[in-house]
């Protein structure tokens, strides 16, 4: 913003607003004669058919630009706050949050608690509702903004308002069903803790949960994360493998209740639990359309079923690019020790197929956060770089794009990716989670 106006900053190429004129620097002032409050209301509001623009140039001057264009197409313009307004904090204190577990000195940005709706909408970030009135509900619902994903943890009103330390988060599930009653999309979030919402807790939250389906889309369960910043903080336990079984087998049993009465599991584990139990993974069909795979739920399954499809594909081109190489390729990748079996297996298909390839996979101890965090996307660059310094790293060392904020080169300890190889005299490829990605990155395509 600056004087309360819109600062346009980038326009998409071929799009709407660049045939309009609109350009990188223009101030958005109104839409159809009405202010721009956030998003939202640009999202609403540029939904029409036929437009009237009020744009103010950099040099001042004012245009009014009349847009015809398909009702629903976007305009193709950024702004340089994606809200346009700021982004709301969070108003509760939950003894499981993983911010007040963060050690001290780190960037600023990475200690903001957002519980922002819109954040939810356009970035799939999980809210509380606990700051949401019944207005603002309405609004989301009049603007159509579907899916919204909602941090539940337990619908027991009285245990949510302990675990939120908010007299003013009782009441999540009327707040749900005010939501899918307006036609709007919920998928859910329980982050569970050993002794407070699992249990019987738990089998209360899926079942008050699973009755609003299909207005709730699905459920997860992920384990809590606990670093080793908790002096003075509540006091939690993380998840022994006894434990993860147990939540496997409750779990387990919704979903095939679930299956057999709503035609969907609804509810899923996120892999954490099952590699902390020692447990098979599901298979890819258990996991339906992979509703919550962002919350690292089905990532992995996700990731070995593409691999092996983009092998069975692609086997003839693979192989007529290896043969073609001269010399052998040498490359090192690092991933969190919850997911190290995996990759190295992985790893180790593609190296007995291909002689001339030659991979080593290290598994990166989490040193900042602590023995018990144990995810990939977790990692720092610090970590590892003072665990692979000396160590043989090939050509160039892969790391999953997990490990960056998202659109960013940026470790959660500010390591950048040129700092890190710069560290390391050793290229650095960044590897999207996907099976493809993966084999594309190793062999070097």
């Amino acid at each position: 913003m600056k004087k309360n106006r819109i600062v346009i900053s980038g326009v998409e190429p071929d799009s709407v607003a660049m045939d309009a004129g609109i350009e990188p620097g223009d101030f958005l002032l109104s839409v159809n004669g009405q202010k721009v409050i956030d998003i939202f209301d640009y999202r609403f509001l540029t939904t029409e058919s036929k437009l009237l623009i009020e744009i103010e140039k950099a040099d001042g001057d004012l245009w009014e630009i009349d847009i015809e264009k398909d009702e629903y197409e976007d305009l193709g313009i950024e702004f340089e706050d994606p809200l346009i307004s700021e982004a709301r904090s969070c108003t509760n204190n939950c003894v499981f949050c993983f911010i007040d577990q963060l050690p001290k000195n780190m960037r600023h940005t990475v200690y903001f608690k957002d519980d922002d709706s819109r954040l939810s909408f356009l970035s799939g970030n999980y809210v509380t509702l606990t700051n949401m009135k019944k207005a603002e509900l309405d609004r989301i619902i009049r603007y159509k903004m579907t899916p919204v994903n909602v941090s539940v943890h337990t619908t027991n009103p009285q245990l949510r308002t302990e675990m939120l330390r908010n007299r003013f988060a009782g009441d999540v599930l009327e707040k749900i069903e005010t939501l899918t009653r307006g036609g709007i999309t919920v998928n859910t979030q329980i982050v569970l803790c050993k002794g407070l919402n699992d249990g019987e807790e738990l089998d209360r939250t899926i079942r008050e949960l699973s009755e609003l389906h299909p207005g709730i889309a699905s459920i997860s369960v992920v384990p809590v994360g606990l670093t080793k910043w908790r002096e003075g903080l509540y006091h939690l336990e993380p998840f022994d493998q006894k434990d993860a079984n147990v939540v496997l087998e409750q779990v387990g049993g919704w979903q095939q209740k679930l299956l057999k009465e709503l035609g969907t599991r609804l509810v899923y584990v996120a892999d954490e639990l099952y590699i902390k139990a020692g447990a098979k993974l599901p298979q890819y069909d258990d996991y339906e359309d992979f509703p919550q795979i962002e919350n690292g739920v089905g990532l992995m399954t996700s990731l070995v079923y593409e691999f092996h499809e983009y092998m069975k594909k692609h086997l003839k081109q693979l192989d007529a690019f290896c043969s073609s190489c001269s010399g052998m390729r040498t490359v090192s990748i690092a991933t969190g020790t919850c997911a190290y079996d995996y990759i190295k297996e992985l790893a180790q298909i593609l190296e007995k197929r291909y002689n001339n390839l030659r991979i080593e996979t290290y598994p990166i101890k989490n040193d900042f956060f602590g023995e018990n965090v144990t995810v990939t996307g977790l990692l720092t660059g610090g970590d590892i770089f003072y665990q692979l310094k000396d160590k043989e790293l090939g050509s160039e060392l892969l790391l999953s794009d997990s490990m960056l904020r998202s659109g960013e080169d940026l470790f959660l300890d500010d390591y950048t990716v040129g700092s890190l190889s710069n560290k390391l005299n050793k290229r650095v490829t960044i590897v999207k989670n996907s099976g493809e990605d993966f084999i594309k990155k190793i062999l070097g395509l």
